[in-house]
């Protein structure tokens, strides 16, 4: 039964994210793009100083609401994950030092695709029974689209709710519980033999915390991760800095490397990576993986900022891909490529290649460093996506549904932290995936309202 639905899940995955996929992600963007005059080039400076000035700004946000650096962070806690270490080092494992340059191009195109998102999930959010601003694509289908369209948005919150156990919960987990295991074996604060037993306790004590956080309502969401957010991201641009600095001399070569990787892997790669779509289809989809321009899941949190301007709040869209990709997961790669460490061209790679990265520069210290960093990332990564779970299934069910929700998605905490989860995060790629469609014909069919609501926005306030 388990080989026919790995075998089921393998075809409809190769599908999702295969070429066809890549071409639609692809090229709404470039539709948006082109729609939008290229807003994230033309109107970057203005994005960078409204949404960075904003950050600064305190100021409390309306019930039931968050405010716009809240709704900002809760988003990125969601996309920076263990995907900005892991999924990095994979890509350029596997496509070879080219797939950063084509990482750069999805980013590029991600930050019109993202600020359309939020921009439209802003406009066309409601309020619900309690009294909380909601908002994501299935409310810009349902509002945008109209009743004709209504099972694009039930489509889009089913395959939303599907994934977040895996995509946002359980592969997370595992990762926070083998990155503590690692680090307490390392330092023999515990045997090999009590691994087991500590994963347990760990997952009980994951599934705590994050009942108590998102229990909390869309208020403790918030507080949490305008704090942790900017913490986590501070301290590893600093440590990544410092490789980069320590290996100046290099940058040049490294930088070459990426573009030259990017058309002719072979070169670089010795030959061991000789497909330049391979290279092109592994920077994409780490770059979709990374921001998730393009499955709307982000502008569910946007939509509940205390704000009355939706292109003011879609700018942060820019913001957020911008700092993901462009500087997290670029940092990420440098750290591999300057630090010296061997790349196994050719074969699957994960956070260990980036932990080697840094270890090769600091020493064996940095790696308590990297265990709390993942860790960070990691659950991070829960409470967006168990926000995102919420509102989905809100959407499919109804107000009442909540809280049980977030009670079963604390639980599932556990079953991350002590089983193998190959299957689980296959499965829950594909539910990723699937979420992407009905999206992506939303973003489509909307892109005249969203151009209106820009030129607008930029004719009263804009400079």
């Amino acid at each position: 039964m388990l080989q026919a639905i790995e075998q089921i899940n393998s075809v409809v995955n190769n599908f999702i994210w295969g070429v066809p996929a890549m071409i639609c992600i692809i090229g709404v963007g470039l539709y948006l793009s082109f729609r939008t005059g290229f807003i994230q080039i033309r109107k970057f400076s203005y994005a960078m100083k409204c949404t960075i000035g904003r950050m600064f700004r305190k100021k409390e946000a309306a019930d039931g609401a968050l405010t716009p650096f809240q709704a900002v962070c809760t988003a990125l806690a969601a996309t920076v994950g263990t995907g900005n270490i892991a999924g990095v080092a994979g890509a350029i494992a596997i496509g070879g030092p080219g797939a950063v340059f084509w990482m750069w191009v999805s980013a590029l195109l991600g930050m019109c695709t993202k600020f359309t998102e939020v921009t439209l999930a802003v406009h066309f959010r409601e309020k619900n029974k309690q009294g909380d601003l909601v908002g994501g694509p299935m409310y810009y289908i349902k509002n945008g689209l109209g009743q004709k369209w209504i099972w694009l948005a039930y489509m889009f919150s089913l395959f939303g709710v599907l994934a977040v156990f895996g995509t946002g919960n359980a592969t997370q987990v595992n990762t926070i519980t083998a990155a503590i295991n690692s680090a307490l074996t390392n330092y023999r604060v515990i045997p090999e033999s009590a691994v087991n037993i500590s994963s347990l306790i760990i997952g009980i004590i994951i599934t705590i915390l994050v009942g108590l956080i998102l229990l909390g309502g869309i208020k403790r969401i918030g507080k949490v991760t305008e704090k942790l957010v900017p913490i986590m991201a501070l301290l590893y641009i600093i440590l990544a800095f410092g490789i980069i600095i320590l290996n100046i001399n290099r940058v040049p070569g490294v930088l070459g490397s990426i573009i030259q990787g990017a058309f002719r892997p072979s070169a670089v790669t010795g030959g061991i990576v000789g497909s330049f779509f391979l290279s092109m289809k592994k920077g994409v989809s780490r770059g979709i993986f990374s921001n998730e321009a393009g499955l709307g899941t982000g502008s569910i949190a946007h939509a509940c900022a205390d704000t009355q301007k939706p292109v003011k709040q879609g700018l942060f869209g820019i913001f957020e891909v911008f700092m993901d990709t462009i500087v997290i997961c670029t940092l990420t790669a440098l750290v591999i490529l300057l630090s010296g460490v061997e790349v196994p061209y050719g074969s699957a790679a994960g956070a260990e290649l980036t932990i080697a990265g840094f270890t090769s520069v600091y020493g064996n210290w940095v790696s308590i460093f990297t265990a709390v960093a993942m860790c960070c990332f990691a659950f991070s990564t829960i409470i967006g996506w168990g926000l995102y779970g919420a509102r989905c299934m809100e959407f499919l069910l109804g107000t009442k549904t909540i809280k049980p929700f977030m009670v079963v998605y604390s639980l599932v905490a556990i079953v991350g932290a002590t089983v193998d989860l190959g299957l689980i995060w296959s499965i829950a790629e594909t539910f990723n995936g699937l979420m992407a469609i009905p999206n992506l014909i939303a973003l489509f069919l909307l892109a005249p309202t969203a151009v209106q609501l820009t030129k607008e926005y930029f004719r009263n306030e804009g400079k």
